[in-house]
C-alpha cells in the first residue's frame, strides 16, 4: 500500500480527516484536483481569470468553480484547502431544525453529538465575532428595523485574524505552533483570495498540523476511479486512479491504500461515486446515491449603489445577518474592491414566475428601466458599489442528481431533477423584498442572478447532500459514522454527507461532522 488512507479532496471534511487520521498513526495521502496557492498567489483582481476561476478545460486554474445544472447554479471552491480559500469565512452552527430532520433524527441526539465537535472546529479555525460595524451592516440593520426584526441582527462569527491591520505576528492561535499571521485590512476580498494572510484557511490550521505529522498533499490530480483490491467489500484495500484535470488529463497514475475518504465536496463526491457505481468499480453503493441533494434553499440578489462613497466593501466578505422569519436568514456580502467580474452574473431584479414568465418579466423591466439596465451592464467599479444579499432557508426541500451517460468519453455525468414532494425553491420573496427596499432607500439598482431571472435557476454556494447519512442502504448512502454501506474502510466526510438544509453557511457543520466521524475510526495500533 502507498498509504494507509487516501483522502480525496482537501476542503473542510478532507482536512479534518487528514489531520485526525495522521494523529491516529496512519500514513495519509491527500489528493486535490486544484492548485496549491500561497497567500501572495491569489488574484489581485477577479479579472485575473487564471487565478480566480476554475475551468481547467480552457486553462483556468483558479479557486472559484461555477457549475450550471437544469435546476441549480453551483458555486464551489477549487485548490488545496478546498472551499476555505474562496468561502466567506462565516461559521454558524446549524439551526435546531437541522438536527431534527426525519432523515437522521432517530439515529442519534445530533445536537448533543455535534456539540463537542463544533467546539473543536471553532477553536481550530479561530472563530471570533466581527469586531466592527461596516456600512453594509448599517444598511441591513436599518432594513431589519423597517420590517420589525432588528432584534435578530447580529455580526457574524468568522475565521479571521483581527490584529493590527497588515502587521505580521507569530502564530496567535496555537501557542506559537502555527504559521505567522497578519491582521485583517478590511479589503473585503476574502472570496477573491486573501493575499494578506488574515483569513484562517485550512492551510493555516488543519493542513498545517497534518503536514507536520507527515501527510502528503498531491495537488493538480483529479481522482477518476476507486476500486477494491481483492475482496469486493474493500477489506483488502483500494486502488485509486488519478489524472491531471483538464481536457485530456494525460496518463493515469495509480495509488493503493487500505481505506479511502471521499471529501471532494458535494459536487465532486457525488460525481465520483456515481462514476464508480455505474462503471462497476463500486457497484454496491446504495441506489439512494444522488437523492436528497440540498441547496441550503438559497437565493442571491444584489443592490448596486449610485457611487462608492458608502465604502460598503470596507469589511470582511460577510459581516452581519438578520432573520426575517423563522426559516429565512439574510446576510450582507461583499467581494471587496476588485470583484467586478461577478457583475456578469447579475441583471435587473425579476419577480416570481415560470421560466418563460420570468424572461418576459425581465424584458418588461428592461423596457421600463432602460437606463438602469444599461448601467447594470457596465462592470467597472461594480464590486466597490454593490451590496450582495445571500438568502438561506432551513426548509426541508431538495433536488436529486441522476447519472446519465457522458456525451463524450466513458463514465457518467450528473443531471438534476426537482424532488416531486418537496421541490427546491426557484425564488425567495423575502430576498427580493430586501433588495427592493435597499434600492429604494439608496437610489441603487436591485439585481437578480442572471440565470434565476432568465431560466428560473437559483444559485447556491452551498451544495449539500446526495450521499447522506441514513439508517440503512434503503434510506442513505452512509451510516451514522459516515461509512459507506456495503464497503469496509470507505467513508464520506464532506458536504455530500449532510442530510438536511442547515439554514446557515454549512462549513462549520461539515467540519464538525467530519470530526465526529474521525473520532469513530480506531487508531492504527488498535486496528493492528
Amino acid at each position: 500500500m502507498d498509504y494507509d488512507w487516501i483522502v480525496v479532496g482537501s476542503g473542510f471534511g478532507g482536512s479534518v480527516s487528514a489531520l485526525r487520521l495522521a494523529e491516529k498513526g496512519y500514513t495519509v495521502g491527500v489528493i486535490e484536483a486544484g492548485r496549491r496557492f500561497e497567500d501572495e498567489d491569489f488574484a489581485e483582481s477577479s479579472w485575473q481569470l487564471n487565478k480566480f476561476l476554475w475551468a481547467p478545460f480552457v486553462g483556468l486554474r483558479g479557486i472559484f468553480r461555477l457549475t450550471p445544472f437544469k435546476d441549480v447554479f453551483v458555486g464551489s471552491g477549487a485548490g488545496v484547502g478546498g472551499g476555505s480559500i474562496v468561502y466567506a469565512n462565516t461559521l454558524y452552527r446549524a439551526k435546531p431544525d437541522y438536527y431534527r430532520n426525519p432523515q437522521w433524527r432517530d439515529l442519534a441526539d445530533w445536537e448533543q453529538e455535534l456539540d463537542r465537535p463544533y467546539s473543536t472546529v471553532e477553536k481550530m479555525l479561530g472563530v471570533n465575532t466581527v469586531p466592527f460595524e461596516s456600512p453594509s451592516d448599517k444598511i441591513l440593520r436599518d432594513y431589519g428595523k423597517a420590517v420589525g426584526v432588528e432584534d435578530t441582527f447580529c455580526r457574524t462569527p468568522v475565521a479571521v485574524y483581527f490584529g493590527e491591520p497588515g502587521i505580521s505576528v507569530p502564530d496567535p492561535f496555537f501557542g506559537g505552533e502555527g504559521p505567522e499571521r497578519a491582521g485583517c485590512t478590511r479589503c473585503g476580498a476574502c472570496m477573491v483570495g486573501c493575499r494578506v494572510g488574515a483569513k484562517n484557511t485550512l492551510l493555516k490550521n488543519y493542513l498545517w498540523f497534518a503536514e507536520k505529522l507527515g501527510i502528503t498533499i498531491l495537488p493538480d490530480r483529479k481522482v477518476v476511479d476507486v476500486m477494491p483490491v481483492g475482496a469486493e467489500d474493500g477489506s483488502d484495500g483500494y486502488e485509486v486512479y488519478v489524472k491531471s484535470p483538464g481536457l485530456f488529463g494525460g496518463k493515469k497514475q495509480r495509488f493503493r491504500s487500505k481505506g479511502v475518504v471521499f471529501a471532494a465536496g458535494a459536487l465532486g463526491t457525488n460525481s465520483l461515486l456515481a462514476d464508480c457505481k455505474h462503471r462497476g468499480s463500486l457497484p454496491n453503493i446504495s441506489d439512494r446515491l444522488g437523492s436528497l441533494v440540498r441547496t441550503n434553499s438559497e437565493s442571491v440578489v444584489a443592490v448596486t449603489l449610485p457611487d462608492d462613497s458608502a465604502r460598503t466593501w470596507n469589511s470582511v466578505a460577510i459581516s452581519s445577518s438578520i432573520h426575517i422569519d423563522e426559516d429565512t436568514h439574510i446576510e450582507v456580502v461583499t467581494y471587496g474592491q476588485k470583484g467586478d467580474v461577478m457583475s456578469l452574473l447579475f441583471t435587473l431584479l425579476t419577480g416570481d414566475g415560470t421560466r418563460w414568465m420570468r424572461v418576459f418579466a425581465l424584458l418588461g423591466n428592461v423596457v421600463r428601466h432602460p437606463i438602469n439596465f444599461l448601467k447594470s451592464l457596465w462592470p467597472v467599479g461594480w464590486s466597490r458599489r454593490t451590496v450582495v444579499l445571500l438568502v438561506m432557508q432551513s426548509l426541508d426541500n431538495a433536488i436529486a442528481f441522476r447519472a446519465k451517460p457522458r456525451w463524450f468519453g466513458s463514465g457518467v455525468r450528473l443531471q438534476t431533477e426537482q424532488d416531486p414532494q418537496k421541490p427546491n425553491p426557484t425564488y425567495i420573496d423575502g430576498g427580493n423584498k430586501a433588495a427592493q427596499w435597499i434600492a429604494e432607500r439608496t437610489g441603487g439598482i436591485a439585481q437578480s442572478m442572471i440565470l434565476e431571472a432568465t431560466a428560473n435557476i437559483p444559485t447556491t454556494a452551498h451544495l449539500l447532500g446526495g450521499a447522506v447519512v441514513g439508517r440503512d442502504a434503503d434510506s442513505g448512502v452512509i451510516d451514522s459514522e459516515h461509512r459507506v454501506f456495503g464497503y469496509e474502510n470507505l467513508l464520506v466526510c464532506d458536504g455530500a454527507a449532510v442530510p438536511a438544509n442547515p439554514g446557515v453557511n454549512p462549513s462549520l457543520t461539515i467540519a464538525a461532522m467530519a470530526e465526529r466521524a474521525m473520532s469513530k475510526v480506531p487508531t492504527r495500533l488498535e486496528r493492528d
